[in-house]
C-alpha cells in the first residue's frame, strides 16, 4: 500500500473510531488531524480557554457573594427578617384614692414599606380615602422613604382595619398606646404631658418618666414579600411601667380649681394659684393653677401649661411679715405683747414707707402689728434683726433655694445679695424679694406643725414603694410656733383676714397685697397687685 493509501486508511480508522496500534496508527491519527483540520483546532482551543476563563469568573463571583456582607443571601434574608419593637405599656398616674388621672389607651399605627408599592400615587389615594387624610399628606410620607413610612399614628383600630382591608402590599399596622387624661383639664399643670412616643414632656409625666415608661421588648419576625408576618423567631417581652400614685385628692383639686376660676372671673385677674398641703407630712392635696389647660392645647399655650406654684416667683408682700416676726421672737428681741409707738410712716434711707391705711401715731403690740399688717411696725422689727439677722431667717425658712418638691423646673426664688440703704425697709414687708407659692406654703406649714420644715411632695407611691415624709430641719421652737399660730388666728378673727373666717373652724393665716414690680427696676405699678393669703 502506498503512502496515500495508508493515509486514507488512517482517516477512515479515525472516523469510524476503530482502535489503532500505538506506534504507527496513533502517529498517523495525530498527523492526519493536524494536517487535515488546522483552523478547527485553533477555534477549539480558543473555546476551551474561554470556558475555563468563564468558569473562573463565575467561581470568583460565587466566592465574592458568599463572603461579602451584602451578598444575595443576606439581602434576601434582610427582606424577610424584621426586628419589631414591642412598646411597654406606660404606667397610670392616679390620685391618692386611686382615681385615674392619666392612663394608656390602645390605638393602632398604620405604616407602609414604600418600595413594595407598585403605584404609590394610587396607594396614596386609596389610603387617604380610607383614613380620612389628605392625599398629598400620604404621598409625601410614601415618597420620603423607601423602607418604612408612617401613614397614621395612634388612630382608632376600626379606622386602621379599613386601611388593611385594601390589601396593599407592604401596608400594615401595629398596636401603640395613646396617653389620655380622663379628668380633662384637672391638675394638668401638675400631671404634665406625654408625647406621641409616650415619653414624658412635662410635669409628673416627665419627672417620673423612667418609672412610668417601663422597658420595651422586641420580636424577630419572618415576613413574606407582602410584609405579612409568618413566624416569630425570637421574642423579648416588654416590662410594663409602674403606676404613680399622687398625694393629690381629685375632689379637693377640682374644688380649688373651681374656686380659683370664679375668683379670677370676679376680680378680672390674670391668673391665680392655690395650694392645699398637709403641714405634718408635706403631702400636697391640691395644687391648682388658673387659667386651666387641657392636653390638646398644652403644647400651644405654654403660659397656661406652667405649674406656677413651683416655677414662678412673685413678691409676697405682707405674707412675708411672719418671717420677720418669727425671727424677732426666736432671738428673744420681742414678745407678742411687746409694744411700740408707731408713726404713720417711717423713713428708710431714701424711701418713706407708709401703712396701707391712714392713721394717727399710736401704740402697737407685736401681735397687733401682724394682725393689722403694719408696714411701719414690720420695718422696725426688721431693723432690730439687721441685715444679717434677716438673711439668717430668710434662709432658715427655706427661701432662696428650691424646696426639693418632686416636680421639674422648680426655682429657688430671689433673695437680695447686695443690701442697699432701703433694702432693710423693703424685705421685712415682703418687697424686693422673690418667692414661689410652694415656698410660702412650706414656711407656713412649719408654723402649723410646731416648727419643722417638711419637704413638700406630690407623689405618694411609685409602684409598690411608698414615699416617706422628709423633715429638712427645725426652724423655730414649738413655743414660737404656738405664739405665731395664735397671732395668725387674730389676723382672721379681727384683723385684715376676717373674710377667711369659717364657722366652726379656727383659721389662721396672713393676708398680703404686693405691688407688681415694673420692668428694668423702674419701681412699682400703681394699678397691678399680687394678692395672697
Amino acid at each position: 500500500m502506498d503512502d496515500r493509501g495508508r493515509e486514507r486508511s488512517a482517516r477512515r480508522g479515525g472516523r469510524t473510531g476503530k482502535p489503532t496500534t500505538r506506534s504507527p496508527g496513533r502517529r498517523g491519527r495525530r498527523m492526519g488531524y493536524v494536517r487535515g483540520s488546522a483552523s478547527s483546532d485553533g477555534r477549539i482551543r480558543l473555546l476551551r480557554i474561554a470556558f475555563i476563563v468563564a468558569f473562573a469568573l463565575i467561581g470568583g463571583k460565587a466566592v465574592a457573594l458568599a463572603s461579602s456582607p451584602g451578598n444575595l443571601a443576606t439581602i434576601a434574608a434582610s427582606q424577610q427578617l424584621h426586628e419589631v419593637t414591642l412598646p411597654a405599656p406606660r404606667g397610670a398616674i392616679l390620685d391618692r384614692n386611686g382615681v385615674e388621672l392619666a392612663v394608656g389607651e390602645e390605638e393602632r399605627t398604620v405604616f407602609a414599606t414604600p418600595y413594595m408599592l407598585p403605584d404609590r400615587v394610587a396607594a396614596a389615594r386609596e389610603l387617604a380615602r380610607a383614613l380620612h387624610l389628605k392625599k398629598s399628606q400620604v404621598l409625601t410620607a410614601l415618597e420620603g422613604s423607601q423602607g418604612f413610612a408612617y401613614i397614621a399614628r395612634k388612630i382608632d383600630p376600626k379606622l386602621a382595619d379599613r386601611a388593611l382591608s385594601l390589601k396593599l402590599p407592604g401596608v400594615g399596622s401595629y398596636p401603640e398606646e395613646k396617653r389620655v387624661y380622663p379628668m380633662g383639664s384637672l391638675a394638668m399643670q401638675v400631671l404634665g404631658l406625654a408625647g406621641m412616643d409616650n415619653t414624658g414632656l412635662a410635669g409628673i409625666e416627665y419627672e417620673y418618666n423612667s418609672e412610668l415608661s417601663g422597658r420595651a421588648g422586641s420580636q424577630l419576625v419572618v415576613r413574606d414579600p407582602a410584609g405579612t408576618p409568618l413566624k416569630i423567631l425570637r421574642a423579648v417581652q416588654p416590662r410594663p411601667g409602674v403606676d404613680v400614685r399622687l398625694t393629690i385628692d381629685q375632689a379637693i383639686q377640682y374644688t380649688a380649681e373651681q374656686v380659683l376660676t370664679q375668683t379670677v372671673r370676679q376680680f378680672q385677674a390674670k391668673s391665680a394659684t392655690a395650694i392645699v398641703e398637709n403641714p405634718q407630712t408635706g403631702e400636697i392635696y391640691a395644687m391648682a393653677n388658673v387659667p386651666l389647660v387641657n392636653a390638646s392645647t398644652f403644647g400651644t399655650e405654654p403660659a397656661r401649661a406652667r405649674n406656677r406654684a413651683v416655677t414662678d416667683t412673685y413678691e409676697p408682700g405682707s405674707t412675708f411679715k411672719v418671717v420677720t416676726v418669727a425671727g424677732c421672737l426666736s432671738e428673744g428681741l420681742v414678745k407678742p405683747s411687746t409694744s411700740f409707738w408707731l408713726q404713720p410712716s417711717i423713713r428708710v434711707a431714701d424711701r418713706i414707707i407708709h401703712d396701707a391705711d391712714p392713721r394717727p401715731a399710736e401704740r402697737f403690740t407685736v401681735r397687733r402689728i401682724l394682725a393689722e399688717s403694719s408696714n411701719v411696725g414690720a420695718v422696725i422689727l426688721g431693723e432690730m434683726l439687721k441685715e444679717q439677722g434677716m438673711l439668717r431667717w430668710i434662709h432658715a425658712f427655706g427661701f432662696g433655694k428650691p424646696t426639693g418638691i418632686d416636680f421639674p423646673g422648680e426655682v429657688g426664688g430671689l433673695v437680695p445679695q447686695d443690701w442697699s440703704g432701703s433694702t432693710i425697709g423693703n424685705v421685712p414687708i415682703g418687697q424686693g424679694i422673690g418667692v414661689t407659692a410652694i415656698q410660702m406654703a412650706t414656711a407656713y406649714s412649719a408654723i402649723a406643725n410646731g416648727g419643722l420644715l417638711v419637704q413638700p411632695r406630690l407623689v405618694d407611691q411609685i409602684g409598690d414603694t411608698v414615699t416617706q415624709r422628709k423633715v429638712i430641719r427645725r426652724v423655730i421652737s414649738p413655743t414660737v410656733a404656738k405664739q405665731l399660730r395664735s397671732m395668725l388666728s387674730n389676723v382672721v378673727a379681727d384683723g385684715t383676714g376676717v373674710e377667711a373666717q369659717i364657722p366652726g373652724y379656727t383659721v389662721a393665716g396672713k393676708t398680703g397685697t404686693a405691688q407688681v414690680a415694673l420692668p428694668n427696676g423702674r419701681g412699682y405699678s400703681q394699678t397691678k397687685y399680687v394678692a395672697s393669703f
